[in-house]
């Protein structure tokens, strides 16, 4: 059956429904009822009506009764109109309370995935330097040990004085033999490694020249070499900064064969 089909209410809404309702009242409440008696008789009492007997209805709009009623639907209209709206409200409230609370949890989550995420990224972090120092430590000892290993020993004498400073010139490139550095020790200070020049011009000038190979303190200054001692009269240096600045201005210690 249609919804439209008369007396058939079940699909309609509710603001339909309360129209009928009311216009049900309203003819129950405001119709007059006029029988028409067949064969111009004047009784009184109601007659049963036959097929040929008319019954006619009629409506005041401006009676009392029509106007409560119309009143009565309007009311009843409103109510179901705010009634719907409140609803609505209602509703479209708590989808955007369920929305702000899903985008909540949502930036939460995103939150703490993040602190995991650069918890678990500094743990990393630190245990890779912890992982490097531990083999930058371990490559130090290990070069440190075959410093040690490789370094001999050398005399405390002239000749493990002039082994020691060919040692040291080796790594650093500066050019000399043994017999270079010796015939020039033994022309300059007999090798003695405390021997000093009190008499000629530089002592005169007050930088009297000292040591195994008579350096003077401006000369020994420009020319020492790191990691030996800083003393004209410590005998390995003195013979590494002599070397280094005969190599820059002759070329070699070997080449020098006089005061130099």
């Amino acid at each position: 059956m249609s919804a439209n089909t008369p007396g058939h209410t079940r699909g309609l809404k509710k603001t339909h429904k309360a129209t009928i309702a009311g216009v049900a009242a309203l003819g129950a409440a405001a119709l007059t009822l006029s029988l028409v008696p067949g064969n111009g008789s004047t009784e009184t009492e109601p007659q049963a009506l036959s097929g040929t007997q008319q019954v006619a209805w009629s409506y005041n709009a401006n009676s009392p009764q029509a106007k409560a009623l119309a009143a009565s639907v309007t009311e009843q209209h409103a109510t179901v109109g705010l009634k719907a709206k409140q609803e609505a409200a209602a509703k479209a409230k708590a989808d955007a309370t369920a929305k702000a609370a899903a985008a909540a949890k949502a930036k939460a989550d995103a939150q703490a995935k993040a602190a995991a995420k650069a918890k678990a990224d500094a743990k990393a972090k630190a245990a890779a330097k912890a992982k490097a120092d531990a083999k930058k430590r371990a490559a130090a000892k290990a070069a440190a040990s075959r410093s040690v290993a490789r370094t001999p020993v050398f005399a405390n004498n002239l000749d493990g004085w002039i082994r020691e400073a060919l040692f040291i010139m080796d790594k650093h490139n500066i050019p000399g033999t043994y017999n270079g550095l010796h015939k020039n020790i033994m022309r300059e200070s007999s090798g003695n490694p405390r021997a000093i020049n009190n008499w000629d011009i530089n002592a005169i000038n007050g930088v009297p020249s000292k040591g195994l190979l008579q350096v003077i303190y401006p000369t020994f200054k420009a020319y020492h070499i790191p990691g030996t001692k800083f003393d004209q009269y410590d005998p390995v240096a003195n013979l590494v900064a002599a070397a280094n600045y005969a190599a820059d201005r002759y070329g070699s210690i070997d080449n020098v064969n006089s005061a130099y």
